[in-house]
């Protein structure tokens, strides 16, 4: 796991581009990391990348920030959060709900959920872009 961040790491600093660019990708990828889009956040966030003319790369480190350990808390906020502002009438408690029932509620669970995921994106999304900007103007000033 250890040489897996160092990797990672290593990327992120190899990173090219204006630190704006950087930024802009790196918050394409986290905003869309917190949308129901497993295992295809990585198309989605460098689809993004390209319409906000970001770094693509960016874009697809920024999309890890939804993986197997942070998905649960991330797809329950987002069902969560947008449940209550579709205001759902619905309670979905998945000990009480059998296979059968989840598949009848299925287009209101996932309505709730990318409208939740949307919503709970945008604030990682704005704080992954100034932490991202600030770290590279460092970065630039650092090799220059």
């Amino acid at each position: 796991m250890k040489k897996y961040f160092q990797k990672l790491k290593k990327k992120i600093k190899n990173l090219q581009g204006d630190p704006h660019y950087i930024a802009l990708g790196m918050a394409a990828g986290v905003f869309v990391a917190a949308t129901p889009t497993f295992p295809f956040q990585t198309f989605f966030a460098i689809g993004l990348a390209f319409i906000l003319r970001a770094s693509k790369a960016a874009a697809a480190i920024g999309s890890l920030f939804s993986n197997p350990l942070t998905i649960p808390f991330i797809y329950w906020g987002s069902y969560k959060i947008g449940s209550i502002c579709l205001k759902d009438i619905h309670t979905f408690d998945i000990k009480k709900i059998s296979i059968a029932e989840t598949l009848n509620y299925g287009t209101d669970i996932a309505a709730a959920m990318f409208a939740g995921g949307a919503i709970l994106g945008i604030i990682p999304a704005v704080i992954a872009y100034f932490v991202t900007k600030k770290a590279f103007i460092k970065i630039k000033s650092i090799k220059k």
